[in-house]
Order: C-alpha cells, then sequence, then structure tokens
C-alpha cells in the first residue's frame, strides 16, 4: 500500500468528497475532474520507503529533485563558517518530503517570511518564504533550509529543538514546487553534479574528507 504524507490528508478528503458528490448530485462524468486532482494529490503525496547508506562520514541528500547549484560560500546567517552549497530544486513530480542528511541533533529551527518567487532563482533563497534548520552532528554544524517556490505556499518542518534525527529520517515536507539548500563543512567531497538526480534519504551527495 502506498504512504502518504500526513500534511496531504486533508487534501486528498477534500477532492474526495468532491468526486463523490459530483458523481451523486451532478453525473459521473463531471465527477472525472475533481478525481483527476484526487489522483494527482495522492501521486503528489507519496512518502515510499527509501534505503539509507549506511557509510558514517557521508551525507545523503535532503529532497528528491535535481541538483542546481553547487559552491563554496560563507553562510553567515546561521553557522558564520566557510560551507560548501548544495542546492535541490524540486518539481511538481518530485516526491516532496524531506530526510535529514545525517545523525544530529536539531539547534534551531527558524522560519522567515518572504515572497514566492520562482524556487530555482539564485535569489530565491534571500526573498522567499522559508525554513532553516541547523543540526549539531560529529562532523560540525551543518544548515538545511526549506524554501517554498512560486506554486509552494507552504514549507512544513516537523522537527522540534531538542529533538535527534537519525540519517535519512523524514523531517518535513515543501507542498509542492520548491526548493532545499544544504550546507555542509567546507572539508566535505561532493559527490553530486550539476543537472544530476537525487533521491532524498538515499543518493549520498558528500563525504568529509579526514
Amino acid at each position: 500500500m502506498m504512504k502518504i504524507a500526513p500534511e496531504g490528508y486533508p487534501y486528498i478528503a477534500f477532492f474526495l468528497i468532491l468526486t463523490i458528490l459530483f458523481s451523486f448530485v451532478i453525473d459521473k462524468w463531471a465527477s472525472l475532474v475533481p478525481f483527476v486532482f484526487l489522483s494527482f494529490m495522492i501521486f503528489f503525496f507519496r512518502d515510499p520507503d527509501r534505503k539509507t547508506p549506511s557509510g558514517e562520514n557521508d551525507f545523503v541528500s535532503p529532497a528528491d529533485g535535481k541538483i542546481i547549484l553547487i559552491q563554496d560560500v560563507y553562510e553567515d546567517g546561521f553557522l558564520k563558517a566557510d560551507t560548501v552549497e548544495i542546492s535541490i530544486f524540486m518539481s511538481p513530480l518530485d516526491v516532496h518530503v524531506n530526510r535529514s542528511p545525517c545523525f544530529g541533533v536539531v539547534k534551531k529551527v527558524t522560519y522567515k517570511a518572504g515572497r514566492f518567487s520562482p524556487a530555482f532563482k539564485p535569489e530565491a533563497h534571500l526573498n522567499n518564504e522559508s525554513i532553516s534548520m541547523v543540526l549539531e552532528t560529529d562532523k560540525g554544524l551543518i544548515l538545511i533550509r526549506q524554501v517554498a517556490g512560486a506554486i509552494a505556499r507552504r514549507a512544513v518542518c516537523r522537527a522540534k529543538e531538542g529533538e535527534m534525527l537519525g540519517k535519512g529520517q523524514r523531517f518535513g515536507i515543501i507542498k509542492f514546487s520548491s526548493r532545499v539548500d544544504i550546507y555542509l563543512p567546507r572539508n566535505t567531497s561532493v559527490k553530486v553534479q550539476l543537472g544530476q538526480k537525487v533521491k532524498a534519504g538515499e543518493t549520498i551527495i558528500g563525504e568529509i574528507v579526514t
């Protein structure tokens, strides 16, 4: 049976009721319209299980999607450190459940109000609505930022400050197309390339160089 993210239940229930009402009140052909939306909501909020690699020094992707940015950058908002930034764009067809890249303790969760410009734009993380989560790990502090997009109007971070997250553990979701930025320690060897498709909790995106 397909697993569904709980954030999808209200949408699925809404279009299921509409489908039933249209079928009985109007006719079965009219019910095809809400049924199409119902089918898409079930598809969009799917939450498949993943096989997370067990390596101690690697980071797995926090999101499904396409790598749109890889750069060395000084992260001055939360980490105050030199980092490797990797950005992942999530289309409406991707799984939108987010997962922890490694084991860590949630040190801070911060919501920022903002715009809803296309998430693939370089300035999206500066201007758009977002949720930033800092993880304290045995590899140092890392930052994961969920960025809302032109269609995505709601990011959800289920993790609470002080909570321990396992590698590959689900911690949130962004509804509809969106973006996730992750800032890793500078001594991380990047294992992905621009344009590459990745899967949350499964694709290794970087490895600490010791």
